[in-house]
């Protein structure tokens, strides 16, 4: 067990960072949702129903899908774009998706390399581009599970007011969805970037997303 949590120490520090920050975020929406059902005298609702809720599930998905766009972008920016003097960049010779020899691919795939690396068919190309396709459909189902739980809530609201609610693809156009989704997307992005550009002169000691201390600004990547 002790090798385990070693071995898996990253994963699992932030595995429970987000269940109880998940947690807590129920607990505070619950409260604050049923203060503002009692504002308008309407009825509260219980911990368990509001967790399976729209508005709960809104919240929470939003949030999922921005972070989710914000590593898909990344993933492949950084194929192609490239920062001088960034441990977030490659190195700036080696732009674009490199060669089967420096990619450690097909013939030249070591006794140890995955076996899907070691293909030359369809597979390969699968696993080559696998890490962006599984964060592409993450980000694309968590913003459309947000749409549809953000129709539901919208319509509820319009509800209360005594208006007629509106169709999923009219909700796609609404301000109502765009709001919540570029409130989340403007912050992801200006975090990547401040990231990539700070880290061109900060630094911190022993992490792999610095430098090495003593490293020069322009030396780009983390070998500094």
């Amino acid at each position: 067990m002790r090798i385990f949590l070693k071995h898996n120490g990253l994963s699992i520090f932030f595995l429970l960072l987000f269940l109880a920050a998940l947690v807590l975020q129920a607990l505070a929406g619950h409260a604050d949702f049923n203060e503002g059902q009692l504002r308008h005298d309407n009825p509260t609702m219980s911990l368990g129903r509001y967790v399976i809720s729209s508005q709960f599930a809104v919240a929470v998905l939003e949030n999922w899908q921005s972070e989710y766009l914000q590593f898909t972008l990344f993933i492949l920016a950084t194929v192609w774009l490239l920062q001088r003097g960034s441990p977030e960049s490659k190195q700036l010779d080696r732009a674009g998706r490199e060669s089967d020899k420096d990619q450690l691919v097909g013939p030249h795939a070591k006794a140890n390399s995955p076996r899907w690396a070691k293909a030359v068919d369809l597979r390969r190309t699968l696993f080559e581009n696998s890490l962006l396709v599984v964060m592409a459909a993450i980000w694309l189902g968590s913003w459309f599970a947000q749409s549809i739980t953000g129709v539901n809530e919208y319509n509820a609201e319009r509800l209360d007011h005594h208006q007629l609610p509106v169709s999923w693809v009219d909700y796609l156009g609404r301000p109502d969805f765009w709001e919540k989704t570029l409130q989340n997307w403007q912050s992801e992005f200006l975090a990547v970037g401040s990231m990539a550009i700070l880290a061109v002169y900060l630094r911190q000691r022993g992490s792999p997303e610095s430098k090495p201390v003593g490293a020069p600004h322009h030396a780009t990547g983390t070998d500094g």
